[in-house]
């Protein structure tokens, strides 16, 4: 049996819906691992990916390892929700790492009263965050415009 998938290239990886191609192809030790759990991420129930992700975010390949983080923020986009297993190797690995867009994808599609503590901490920091960005360029904005304006009129 030929697979479809050229695990050299990663051609074809991200169509991957098979759960045993993938466990198959760990067992192998093949390469682009990290993006065929995307590929699981979009065919597959939350429930069969979670494990393989897991085991992705453990690949010695640092480009692999961040395929996996971004299957993680994958799986939160399209289920609203993450295994405790999945959160808790977000939380591990910290935002502002490799990590960062995937834990920014729990906070924007997982509901706030589905997340765990954490990451309710993460998304309180991150809206004071940017409520006060927002009203520091807003005030940034308003005092250019009163500069330009006395400059007008002064010509």
């Amino acid at each position: 049996m030929t697979s479809e998938y050229d695990w050299q290239s990663g051609e074809g990886l991200t169509r991957i819906d098979d759960p045993a191609e993938v466990d198959a192809a760990f067992a192998r030790g093949e390469d682009h691992l990290g993006t065929a759990v995307i590929g699981l991420a979009f065919h597959c129930p939350l429930a069969e990916v979670s494990p393989r992700i897991l085991r992705a975010m453990r690949l010695p390949d640092s480009a692999q390892r961040g395929f996996a983080f971004t299957a993680a923020g994958t799986a939160a986009r399209l289920n609203g929700a993450l295994t405790p297993e999945l959160y808790a190797a977000l939380r591990a690995e910290g935002h502002g790492g490799v990590a960062q867009n995937a834990i920014d994808d729990v906070l924007t599609f997982v509901p706030f009263r589905s997340l765990p503590r954490w990451f309710k901490w993460r998304w309180l920091v991150a809206t004071v965050r940017d409520k006060l960005e927002g009203w520091w360029l807003r005030s940034a904005d308003v005092l250019g415009d009163a500069r330009d304006a006395v400059r007008r009129r002064r010509s």
